[in-house]
């Protein structure tokens, strides 16, 4: 059996500043863009970030068409209904740049709208990951894509990563692919001044699973070697590069999360949750995540009649919705004191980068230190206190193993393999989280 030799670090340029998003229109000039689809939700559409970026686009003489039926939590079915929009563009000739404006949601949308209308496929599921799709790689370079993020948490400005919900199997999947990750990310925190707490406690929390997923993950090293260079995945395990861009956005976040939640006027806060987003982003982007990301997918997709203030509900129907970040939390701190026994060194290094006290900390105790710093967080920024709150009885259970076990693209690289039983005891302990 031959393991793999060596790992490959690819990420999307950023630029970072207060009002920068007044340059998007200059940077598609540069680019010779003749006809570019802006991609929001309805919320945005009526906020400043988009009015800034129609602003500079009508300044710099570039046409534009805005699409603003973003759905958060994107479905296959919103997904079609971008891609069709973007095929009928007014003036009869193709888009020849995106520009996507708000949180993860629109951002993954814009990717598919650019993977699909550049490379049409056969069938939609062509790209998706195997095994719910067939996993085709993407053919050839994309279009150009600048991402504008306007909450601080998922950091797909920086990854090769789109998520959406399966309207069929009520769970989360997507597409993964180098060549799906935006051209340019303009990070620009005046545009995070529209988060409502909520939004930047799920967010935020996301940043932190996605930092200790990425490091905790299983080291590249023990993945098999493929046939090719070009089959390299896009998460390729934990690695020394991505490894310090988690462990700096874990400081960032045990220093900024608590303030940027409950004082949305600290824009020192908000403005470097705004980079740990993308520190994050940089480093899941290149070694993965794992099961608390493969068991929120059903979680997200499975809810009932749960809804949270803050996020907007598209389409005039207050659908039900746990956000994204919350479904990855609260199954967090049941993964890590599983997965510990794997590698505790590094469990314990994830909760001191968290801020954890660690004086006489023990390797047998790492599991248990980092998940009770990961529930003080949840705590603090007013998290659902576990699945039960949100909606779910142990009944479900089995519904949620099974929409967890085709998630092999994250579940497999966990440190420790979780079976469907673990899997089972895992939802189990994550009914109530403290």
């Amino acid at each position: 059996m031959n393991h793999e030799i060596g790992f490959e670090m690819a990420a999307s340029g950023v630029r970072f500043g207060p009002g920068i998003t007044r340059e998007v229109g200059m940077d598609l000039a540069d680019l010779g863009a003749r006809n570019v689809l802006v991609i929001t939700d309805p919320v945005l559409r009526g906020l400043k970030p988009v009015e800034v970026v129609l602003e500079s686009l009508q300044e710099n003489g570039i046409p534009f068409t805005v699409y603003d039926r973003v759905r958060v939590e994107p479905t296959d079915e919103s997904f079609h209904d971008a891609i069709g929009f973007a095929k009928q563009s007014p003036t009869g000739n193709p888009y020849d740049a995106f520009v996507a404006v708000g949180g993860g949601s629109t951002i993954d949308t814009a990717k598919a709208v650019n993977l699909y209308t550049t490379y049409p496929p056969e069938d939609f599921l062509d790209y998706v990951n195997a095994p719910i799709g067939k996993g085709l790689p993407v053919p050839g370079p994309l279009k150009p894509l600048i991402a504008i993020p306007t909450t601080a948490g998922t950091g797909s400005e920086t990854t090769g990563v789109s998520i959406f919900d399966l309207t069929r199997m009520h769970a989360k999947t997507g597409i993964a692919s180098r060549r799906l990750k935006p051209t340019l990310g303009l990070l620009d925190p005046e545009n995070t001044r529209t988060m409502p707490p909520q939004v930047a406690a799920s967010s935020g929390l996301d940043i932190l699973s996605h930092a200790i997923e990425s490091y905790t993950a299983l080291p590249f090293s023990e993945r098999l070697l493929p046939a090719r260079p070009g089959l390299r995945p896009a998460y390729q395990g934990s690695n020394p590069i991505s490894d310090i861009w988690s462990l700096e956005a874990l400081r960032i976040v045990s220093r900024y999360l608590v303030r940027a939640v409950e004082d949305p006027t600290d824009d020192e806060a908000r403005a470097n949750m705004l980079l740990a987003a993308s520190y994050a982003g940089i480093g899941f982007g290149n070694a993965g995540v794992h099961l608390p990301h493969g068991m929120s997918y059903p979680v997200s997709g499975n809810v009932k009649t749960y809804r949270v203030d803050g996020y907007p509900h598209i389409h005039g129907d207050s659908h039900p919705l746990v956000p994204h970040g919350f479904s990855v939390i609260l199954n967090a701190p049941a993964v890590f004191r599983f997965t510990a026994s794997a590698s505790p060194q590094r469990h314990l290094e994830a909760a001191a980068a968290l801020g954890a006290n660690m004086n006489g900390a023990h390797a047998q105790d790492a599991g248990k230190i980092l998940a009770d710093r990961i529930t003080w967080f949840m705590q603090r920024v007013k998290t659902p206190n576990g699945l039960r709150e949100i909606g779910y009885t142990p009944s479900d259970i089995p519904a949620l193993v099974e929409g967890t076990l085709p998630q092999h693209r994250v579940t497999k690289l966990s440190p420790r393999p979780a079976t469907p039983e673990d899997l089972s005891r895992l939802f189990e302990g994550s009914m109530n989280a403290w």
